[in-house]
């Protein structure tokens, strides 16, 4: 990797956006965070599975990994928010493994699979240099998929990658089912945070993510997203700069959840809130089986309209790109 093609792309990102946050961390303070953080993996309470497993002996639990990150690709992405992938793509590392059990998963193959084919255990000197290699790329961010289960990773990863010249905001894609000790760790390292806000009642996350407190831990956790970085914030070069964006899948036959959820987001984060409400759901994993039979069909498109309408009403602010087709 050349030195000053990492020059170069430092200039382009930083002539449009502002400074990622953690490079205003004081000297040494990064690596510090990190070893903290790293520390906690011998009695993993990281998320709210709170297994109690110790990683660092390369043990797992709910999560199925070990000591080291589980990685299953990395690539530019150019199939996220327009705010996201700008024109030169979002520099997505996709982990495998999932704290969650959402049996509609798209990814059910690397989510839930013990060892997902092709993806591998990567150290921290590897995953810093799938950062670099991004950032050589040209992608705007570097956008970490499936976080919740491997902070610490990210954070002893990170430590080195900007010791080498790492200088893109980072996005923290998350499905929202994370610990507030977690997102504390995150705190002054984050620069966008996508939270999936999938579900609202405790019956239908029982069923259909096999976590029952999934809307509570949604819940505090995207606040305590929001307390760090606030609103989304857009450039005039069109690309986030910071702040959260929160994404909603409505889910076939379940308006409820989606009215609840962005009554919820007008209310307490306010409007104005940046909203992908998203109606790509289709057919996975195991909806299938009869016992899901109610997931076995897409979302109609009268129903996404009526959940923009409501959107709209609330005084979100939608991201555009998504709108429903005949």
């Amino acid at each position: 990797m050349r030195e000053d093609s990492h020059n170069g792309l430092e200039a382009l990102a930083m002539s449009a956006t502002r400074q990622p946050a953690y490079l205003s961390l004081p000297p040494g303070e990064l690596r510090a965070q990190a070893a903290r953080a790293v520390t906690r993996l011998s009695d993993c309470r990281l998320c709210p599975r709170d297994c109690g497993v110790d990683r660092l002996a390369d043990r797992w639990s709910a999560c199925k990994t070990g000591r080291y990150a589980v990685v299953s690709s990395a690539f530019p992405h150019f199939g996220e928010e327009d705010c996201l992938r700008g024109h030169r793509g979002s520099g997505t590392i996709f982990f495998a493994h999932c704290n969650l059990r959402c049996v509609f998963c798209q990814n059910y193959d690397i989510s839930q699979a013990v060892k997902p084919a092709g993806a591998r255990a990567t150290g921290p000197n590897d995953l810093a240099s799938l950062m670099l290699e991004l950032q050589d790329r040209g992608c705007h961010n570097i956008n970490f998929v499936t976080p919740e289960h491997v902070v610490p990773q990210i954070l002893e990863a990170l430590a080195r990658a900007t010791e080498r010249g790492l200088r893109l905001p980072l996005v923290y894609n998350t499905s929202a089912y994370d610990s507030l000790d977690s997102i504390e760790f995150m705190n002054g390292v984050v620069d966008i945070y996508m939270p999936d806000f999938k579900l609202w009642t405790t019956e239908r996350s029982a069923s259909w993510l096999k976590a029952a407190d999934y809307p509570s831990t949604a819940r505090a956790a995207i606040r305590a997203m929001h307390d760090q970085v606030g609103r989304l914030e857009v450039g005039p070069d069109h690309l986030a700069r910071r702040g959260v964006l929160i994404r909603h899948l409505m889910m076939p036959g379940a308006f409820d959840e989606t009215a609840s959820i962005l009554e919820w987001l007008a209310r307490e984060l306010g409007p104005g809130t940046y909203v992908n409400l998203m109606d790509q759901y289709r057919p996975a994993g195991k909806v299938d089986d009869r016992r899901y039979a109610e997931l076995n069909r897409r979302v109609p498109v009268a129903e996404y309209g009526k959940g923009l309408k409501l959107a709209e009403d609330l005084g979100l602010r939608l991201d555009r790109r998504f709108r429903p087709t005949a």
